[in-house]
């Protein structure tokens, strides 16, 4: 069952919309978005949650007040200021970095190190097929095991729904969440726009994909915006023996549509919608799926 994964190394691309657009068109499909510290494809598919757990993930210093003498032990060995003197000792949960010396010198014993409530995954259904998703709460850190979480959650309903796809919604940028993204996927689609900060950054994620060897094809959007940007991005993937599997047109049809929480391919018929059919028969191919032609709206 092959994972395609939509990714773009920076934010403000177009990606989600892009996504949105496969998620119509894909034939059979888990979706998934594991863009858990902003996520926004939810927004253009409406989803209905049939299931909702809590998602716990590291640890936090908690000051037990009724055994603490107030000793000022822990106040001189945290290195990040995180224990607040007042009229009882508290720990800041923004400033505490869980390093646990607090928990391990307290001469009373009265700090405890529970685990850390940091959000929430979700499964859904929504028009297009059941979808995993997830939300960090404000400041929460470990997105990549949350993304880790999110795609064994959906391999197991794709394997219970007799899915032929997972088709994913990727992190922005480089990091942590991306290569827990990237980890078991078939085919990473890059969506770009014609920039300097769009070019750099489409390197820094095909560096990236060459690494862990994930085949990459790439769709410039807005290609219109800078013709002699989108001719170098296009020269780049030719360097590289690179797919571009499409150059969109700006189109205020996306924001349209975008309003309208619905994906641009069900919203309208235009050359930005044909050009995205094209480009999803394209990446079937790519990821070893038999194209499927999805009617025009």
């Amino acid at each position: 069952m092959p994972e395609i994964l939509v990714i773009s190394g920076k934010g403000g691309t177009g990606k989600t919309s892009v996504t949105a657009a496969f998620c119509h068109l894909a034939d059979n499909a888990i979706i998934c978005d594991l863009d858990v510290d902003a996520p926004d494809l939810h927004l253009l598919l409406s989803p209905k949650r049939f299931r909702q757990e809590d998602f716990y993930s590291g640890n936090e210093a908690l000051i037990l007040p009724e055994r603490c003498t107030r000793c000022g032990t822990c106040v001189e060995l945290c290195r990040y200021g995180a224990v607040q003197q007042g009229e009882a000792f508290v720990i800041d949960p923004y400033r505490c970095e869980g390093c646990k010396v607090c928990v391990t010198f307290c001469p009373e014993e009265a700090i405890s190190f529970p685990e850390k409530h940091c959000g929430e995954w979700y499964l859904s259904n929504t028009r297009f097929g059941p979808m995993a998703h997830a939300q960090l709460f404000p400041a929460e850190e470990n997105s990549g095991r949350l993304v880790a979480l999110l795609k064994k959650e959906a391999k197991s309903l794709a394997e219970q729904r007799g899915a032929h796809l997972i088709l994913s919604d990727g992190p922005p940028g480089i990091g942590c969440p991306v290569i827990s993204a990237l980890s078991g996927a078939d085919l990473a689609v890059i969506v770009t726009e014609p920039t300097p900060s769009g070019r750099h950054d489409l390197e820094r994620i095909l560096a990236l994909c060459a690494h862990f060897n994930i085949p990459a094809a790439v769709i410039v959007n807005k290609c219109d915006l800078n013709a002699a940007h989108t001719r170098a991005i296009s020269d780049l993937c030719e360097q590289r023996r690179l797919p571009v599997v499409a150059r969109l047109p700006h189109d205020v049809a996306m924001t349209e549509a975008m309003v309208a929480a619905k994906a641009v391919t069900e919203f309208c018929t235009c050359d930005l919608t044909k050009q995205l059919r094209q480009a999803w028969a394209e990446i079937q191919v790519l990821a070893g799926l038999e194209a499927v032609t999805v009617q025009e709206p």
